[in-house]
């Protein structure tokens, strides 16, 4: 597997850009330096994310979504916990010297 996340995603299986293997795997998302766990949607080439509009739906059950624009990062939450288990070690490994 690539350890670069797609340019655009979606967790709503009805959409063109939903990929349930590589939201399994998980992807972090941080929008305008802040890491943001309410993204229904985001898109970085484009610069933009959708998230929740609170507890509303559609007529269809939807649910309504806002999409802000800014500077989106997005990656993989194992290589992101795997780099900072690599990071931990070798800190432990310079103060045990």
């Amino acid at each position: 597997m690539s350890d670069t996340p797609p340019d655009h995603l979606s967790v709503n299986p009805n959409s063109p850009h939903f990929d349930a293997e590589t939201l399994r795997r998980g992807i972090g998302i941080r929008f305008k330096g802040v890491e943001r766990r309410d993204v229904e949607e985001y898109s970085i080439s484009e610069g933009w994310i959708r998230v929740q509009l609170g507890k509303k739906v559609d007529r269809h059950g939807q649910p309504l979504t806002i999409k802000l624009t800014g500077p989106v990062e997005a990656w993989y939450q194992d290589v992101g916990a795997a780099d900072a288990a690599d990071e931990a070690a070798d800190t432990g490994d310079a103060s045990a010297d």
